[in-house]
């Protein structure tokens, strides 16, 4: 039950430490509570919380003090709530009892020359600030007297945007599990061309984090072994009476030839040079089964060998330096575990028939051979470690920022792994010393994924440099995305941000936007990212990011739908998204909605520069003009004049507007039969009974768009867009927004569609009956305005309404009908 509190406010900055020794007075200044509330009290009412960290100890300590939140009081140490935290900055106070000269230590340089001596009248104070920037955890200083050291404090530093127990340890093991992940992967894939040594030497510390990963995995290969374990047939020779013996092979041939004395005459014998004989005794061979091979010997040298390591591990733990510090009881039960299991293995029949290895060797068996294979790499894992080089593991874990940034690349991989199929990456690389990450902010690194329906490439870039002719961009994350049909890709920014503002009362952003979340710098930040990053192919730059969002570190989810920054999204694809692990459901629905949408649909979404939009909807409506040639006298005339002439009355309302025309060449020439070709207009001249069309050039079509039963009866009119990704003549056809719209979506996950028409002559039909492809058939209802799913007895039916709105969700039914 908390104790009650003491009337007043309590003062913005207390004494959080004060130390006394029989040398010196030690203190420390600072607020006990972070940036997130807005006072003490605030922090007072929190019902939950953590139990931090704090020990001190010397020579000739006579007290130690250490304030108390609740009691709002210096009291001795006794399980309080954190007061240390992360961007913070801590007043040090020494004041020298006696003479001798006194000096701060700490293992940061920057900090150890923060607190120094300041000289006052005939005495001196070591003094300075402490400040934790994105830095938590335990934190150790010393007061020393020459190289002697009187006094060692250690306080445990708090990240004031995460939940410490949580959060932030949440953050360090998916790190560590999503690069092991990959790493077991990558020699999963490539070993037998990595040619990596097994000559390297893991830190305790790692063998046991990578043991712990891979040993009931290990455990598995060595069962898979035994039950279908290599083996050879191995042939030994006996000697024994000629009626025993048995089918001959060429030794025990070879025998009876080297020795003709064992032939003796017999009534019912062989008949030899006009001799009836038998063997009087000969050479039977066995057969035996010999478990014994290189290989088996092998895996049981690599178990040895994962054992010794777990004993030599176990000593050092249950050792008396180690005991001094830490003992950790789990932690001994879990490798006297493995190494139990280990040698149980070790004393089943099948390897105790099993020699020492005398030499390695590799062969095809621990290469391809299941169980052999796994041993192997979890062994070549696991005995080599990872020689991770680059700031990912050489940091310090202390530094909450970077590693925030790091854990939103590796998580927004984990999320699209997690859908999509994984083709390659460069995080983990492999060298003759080892595998090496290569991630930090001085380099890039890729991880390509693949859509199991679509194909699409969906390519996820960390630190990709973007220059545009003014400035250079550099965002933490790019989310780049093909669609079907479109010679560009769809990126979209997501930059990982530790900051966030936490709304406290009276303050701008409280009476703004009611609620914590990202920094209007950094949504600003966003808006630079999207509009600066362009690209040029033949004409002028053209901006390629469609949006950008701030990743920051928020747990609420639920709540922060309210946030105008959230809302904002929706309206210019800008705003901001929280992302914890305890908090990943609106990033992975955001993004996997991304990657479902069609590109028309993202078009649609997109801010575009001012006055273009007229050219935009013009270029995507431009129209073609498909007219029939019946003759191959027609056919060549056209082709040789580039002119075609049309009868008046073949033309179609709104003919006038075509940019282009196509040319279908009937089953009556000698031509193959279907839509070939296309021109742009270049003239028309006009006539009482006809119409005759000047083109620039003839253009063959990829693959020509093949009638299917279908017929064009004088002309069509059709757009360009649908001319050029068209197979079939009835995909011309389609004129209502909701056709067009399902045919596009069915293009992504197929090239073969089947369209139905409600009339074989093109010219009459009224609408789209049925799309058709593999076992799906989509029924247009026009009466209704729905469209219906059907795949075998399974119906799906969707208003027109929500295909208009929430295209993105209409494909994702249609994925799901497919898988």
């Amino acid at each position: 039950m908390m104790a009650s509190l003491p009337s007043g406010s309590a003062p913005k900055e207390v004494e959080l430490v004060v130390i006394e020794t029989e040398y010196f007075s030690l203190v420390i200044k600072g607020k006990p509570y972070h940036q997130r509330y807005e006072g003490l009290k605030q922090y007072q009412q929190l019902e939950m919380h953590d139990v931090m960290e704090f020990a001190a100890f010397g020579e000739a300590v006579e007290k130690v003090l250490v304030y108390d939140v609740e009691q709002q009081c210096l009291s001795p140490y006794m399980n309080q709530r954190p007061i240390f935290f992360e961007n913070s900055a801590y007043q040090v106070i020494v004041s020298p009892k006696k003479s001798e000269g006194f000096s701060f230590y700490h293992e940061h340089s920057a900090l150890r020359k923060a607190i120094s001596r300041v000289e006052i009248g005939g005495s001196y104070l070591l003094m300075g600030n402490l400040n934790f920037q994105n830095e938590v955890g335990l934190s150790t200083f010393e007061i020393r007297s020459e190289a002697k050291v009187l006094l060692t404090v250690t306080m445990e530093v708090y990240p004031s945007k995460l939940n410490y127990k949580e959060d932030y340890k949440r953050l360090i093991d998916e790190v560590n599990d999503e690069i092991y992940n990959l790493s077991y992967h990558f020699l999963k894939k490539t070993y037998l061309g990595a040619q990596v040594k097994l000559d390297g030497q893991p830190s305790l510390a790692e063998f046991y984090r990578l043991i712990t990963y891979h040993f009931n995995s290990f455990i598995q290969a060595l069962g898979r072994i035994e039950r279908q374990p290599h083996h050879k047939l191995e042939k030994s020779y006996e000697k024994v009476r000629g009626d025993k013996l048995k089918r001959l092979d060429s030794r025990a041939r070879s025998y009876l030839r080297k020795n003709p004395q064992v032939f003796v005459d017999t009534a019912n014998g062989i008949p030899v040079s006009n001799r009836m004989v038998m063997p009087s005794k000969g050479l039977n061979v066995r057969k035996e089964l010999i478990y014994d091979t290189p290989e088996n010997r092998y895996v049981k040298w690599m178990t040895l060998r994962l054992m010794d390591k777990l004993t030599y591990l176990q000593q050092k733990l249950t050792g008396q330096a180690w005991r001094q510090v830490e003992w950790d009881e789990d932690l001994q039960l879990e490798i006297e575990t493995m190494i139990k299991k280990l040698s149980g293995k070790m004393k089943n029949a099948f390897w105790k028939g099993i020699q020492e290895l005398r030499e390695p060797s590799m062969s095809l068996v621990m290469q391809m051979a299941p169980g052999y294979r796994d041993a192997f790499q979890i062994y070549l894992t696991v005995s080599k470690g990872l020689a991770l080089q680059g700031k990912l593991y050489q940091m310090s874990v202390k530094d909450v920022a970077e590693l925030y940034e790091y854990w939103t690349f590796l998580k927004l991989g984990q999320i699209l792994r997690k859908n999509y199929q994984q083709v390659s990456q460069d995080i983990v690389k492999v060298s003759r010393s080892g595998l090496f990450i290569r991630l930090d902010t001085n380099q890039s690194a890729k991880r390509v994924f693949i859509h199991p329906v679509t194909d699409e490439r969906i390519t996820l870039i960390y630190q990709k440099t973007e220059r545009n002719p003014t400035t250079t961009q550099k965002p933490d994350t790019m989310l780049s995305i093909e669609k079907k049909g479109r010679d560009y890709q769809f990126n979209y920014v997501f930059d990982a941000k530790y900051r966030i503002d936490f709304a406290v009362e009276e303050s701008y952003y409280q009476r703004r936007y009611k609620q914590p979340g990202p920094l209007e710098d950094d949504i600003n930040t966003m808006h630079r990212y999207r509009d600066s990053i362009v690209a040029r192919s033949d004409g002028p730059y053209e901006r390629t990011a469609f949006g950008a969002y701030v990743l920051f570190p928020l747990g609420s989810e639920e709540t922060y739908q309210d946030h105008h920054f959230y809302k904002s999204i929706n309206e210019v694809n800008i705003g901001g998204l929280p992302f914890l692990p305890s908090a990943t459901n609106l990033v992975e629905q955001f993004v996997r909605n991304l990657i479902e949408k069609s590109p028309e649909e993202i078009q649609e979404e997109g801010i575009l520069p001012i006055g273009i939009q007229g050219e935009w909807e013009s270029s995507l409506d431009e129209k073609v003009l498909i007219g029939v040639v019946s003759t191959e006298e027609d056919y060549i005339l056209c082709m040789q004049e580039a002119r075609f002439t049309l009868p008046a009355t073949h033309l179609k309302k709104g003919w006038q507007g075509a940019k282009y025309l196509a040319l279908y060449v009937s089953q009556t020439t000698q031509r193959e039969n279907g839509v070939v070709c296309y021109g742009e207009i270049e003239e028309v001249n006009l006539s009482e009974d006809e119409v005759q069309f000047t083109v620039g050039a003839w253009v063959n079509l990829k693959q020509v768009i093949k009638p299917v039963n279908y017929g064009i009866a004088g002309s069509l009119l059709t757009t360009f867009t649908q001319l050029k990704s068209a197979t079939e003549l009835p995909e011309l056809f389609m004129k209502s927004t909701e056709e067009v719209a399902i045919w596009r979506m069915l293009r992504r996950v197929s090239d073969r569609v089947k369209v139905e028409l409600d009339s074989l002559d093109v010219n009459e039909a009224k609408q789209v009956d049925t799309f058709r492809f593999k076992d799906i058939s989509v029924e247009m209802n026009t009466a209704e305005k729905e469209v219906v799913f059907v795949k075998e007895a399974e119906r799906q039916v969707v208003e027109y309404k929500e295909l208009k709105e929430k295209p993105s969700s209409v494909f994702k039914l249609m994925v799901g009908l497919l898988s």
